[in-house]
């Protein structure tokens, strides 16, 4: 029996195994292809939702998910791909373990990249995992359950990107839910002299309102030089006092990307062509957040999810196509949307590469919910046909707007 693994378990890699599944469906394959899905976790993160309130639906069972449609799915680290040899180095629960493969599927997505700053290892939290998420939750109830002391009010958030924007001021509303009383205050730091400088110069008044009008400040110019138990000292020679910072400053492609000879970009991202293949490197296909594909013939993907699982889906159809000696498919998205949670003032969307803006407030907040609560889980019945209807080699039409100028 030929064997496809897929590595990872987000959004490119849990649609590229439910593509395969379908693909091999398909073709009345189940009996001659193996399709193998392994993660370190038993679940499937709706990795974008990490910095919510609410943290309950964002970690979904995989039994749920590959059982009903026959993927074989593992725990395991992934410590070493050889290309030539077809195989994967894991480390299990059983020990260290050797995967054979006919084919492969890299979907290790990225991590937030933390720098050697003194302190930040040990005192600084993230949303990049659902595991990282739950330890900053659980953080912020025992602030809120301890007796007030310096620092306990005041959240500093370093990296003004999508993701430290949206960490930012979704925060007045956690601290409110942690039951976190007094003078609290949201920190926004980046080096950049502006917020959301790679957003775009149209989104930015509207960022910056949404921040003032949920009280977050800004220190804008300034790094971040060290982080001890009692606050976080700045470039500017600034000290503020916290128990809570957040990193969310920069994020690369999972270092196995560099176990091949493929081109890379400056995330580390794999090069991939139109049909997820990794230039130069027979039986692998790459895609989400690790590879990098030019899909309208002139902008290369970015790391959302938006390209993650239609990426998912197209090298899941394609690596069984292949493995079959059958013709593949090649993804092409002719759109680019932008949908960026700011908290209780709302939200932003934007269309378009120069990301004009196309709805704010609550208009925007809308189809970010539908975005984040529906548009983007798989479904959830169990059911296999429900499960491949979702998983077919096609690009969604751009979510809906409400309001749009």
């Amino acid at each position: 029996m030929a064997r496809i693994v897929v590595l990872g378990a987000g959004f490119a890699g849990l649609w590229a195994a439910i593509g395969a599944a379908r693909k091999r469906d398909e073709i009345g394959a189940s009996g001659d292809i193996e399709i193998r899905l392994i993660d370190r976790n038993p679940y499937h993160n709706i990795r974008v939702r990490n910095y919510e309130v609410d943290l309950s639906e964002v970690a979904l069972p995989l039994p749920q998910l590959l059982d009903p449609i026959g993927v074989v799915h593992g725990i395991g680290e992934v410590e070493a791909i050889d290309p030539g040899r077809r195989e994967i180095s894991l480390v299990t629960s059983r020990g260290d373990e050797t995967l054979s493969y006919d084919r492969l599927v890299l979907a290790l997505g990225s991590e937030v990249m933390r720098p050697d700053i003194p302190g930040l290892a040990e005192h600084a939290f993230d949303v990049d995992t659902y595991a990282a998420a739950l330890r900053l939750e659980n953080h912020l109830t025992s602030l809120g359950r301890s007796a007030p002391s310096p620092g306990r009010s005041t959240v500093v958030v370093v990296g003004a990107g999508f993701t430290g924007i949206e960490v930012a001021a979704e925060m007045p509303d956690r601290l409110a839910r942690a039951g976190i009383t007094g003078s609290r205050r949201v920190i926004l730091v980046d080096p950049n002299p502006a917020v959301g400088a790679t957003i775009g110069a149209q989104a930015r008044p509207v960022i910056e309102t949404a921040l003032a009008s949920l009280d977050v400040e800004t220190r804008l110019g300034v790094r971040v030089v060290s982080v001890e138990a009692a606050g976080v000292h700045l470039s500017s020679g600034e000290f503020v006092a916290t128990q809570t910072v957040i990193w969310c400053a920069g994020m690369r492609a999972s270092r196995l990307a560099g176990s091949f000879a493929g081109g890379r970009d400056r995330l580390g991202r794999l090069l991939v062509d139109p049909f997820m293949r990794v230039a130069d490197v027979p039986g692998v296909f790459a895609a989400g957040d690790v590879a990098s594909s030019v899909v309208d013939g002139l902008h290369p993907t970015v790391m959302s999810c938006q390209f993650a699982r239609p990426m998912g889906r197209f090298a899941g159809h394609n690596v069984v196509a292949d493995l079959a000696g059958m013709p593949m498919l090649p993804l092409r998205i002719d759109w680019y949307v932008t949908v960026l949670d700011l908290g209780g003032w709302g939200a932003l969307y934007t269309e378009g590469w120069d990301r004009e803006v196309r709805t704010t407030g609550a208009a925007a907040k809308a189809t970010k919910q539908t975005i984040n609560c529906k548009r983007i889980y798989p479904p959830l019945t169990g059911s296999k046909e429900e499960l491949f209807a979702a998983a077919a080699p096609t690009v969604q039409a751009p979510p809906p707007t409400y309001g749009a100028r």
